[in-house]
């Protein structure tokens, strides 16, 4: 008779091992985080930037391609590798940043 004195069950309804620590950023703010360093990537530092975008979509993703993906976990995936792509190309001297201005 102690569940009706305020001691139920419905206060922790999770069990002993599944219960985790939750104080790193959830998937949203990383791809928020993510999209962010890619945009900003494009213009400064984007062979730092774009890698970090594409790690934080992938953990925004939750490290799988099966079930259903934020949107900005992609955004920040396919920019970051775009951005990637593009400071590699850069770096290798296939192209220059001011080609084809004047």
């Amino acid at each position: 008779m102690m569940a009706s004195f305020g001691h139920g069950t419905r206060r922790h309804p999770r069990s002993r091992g599944r219960t985790w620590s939750r104080t790193g950023p959830d998937r949203a703010t990383l791809g928020i985080i993510g999209v962010i360093c890619a945009v900003a990537g494009f213009f400064v530092l984007g062979i730092i930037l774009g890698p970090v975008a594409i790690v934080c979509g992938w953990l925004a993703m939750g490290r799988t391609w099966a079930g259903s993906r934020p949107v900005t976990a992609v955004v920040a995936l396919v920019l970051g590798a775009i951005d990637t792509l593009l400071a590699v190309i850069w770096l290798s001297g296939a192209a220059t940043p001011g080609m084809g201005m004047f």
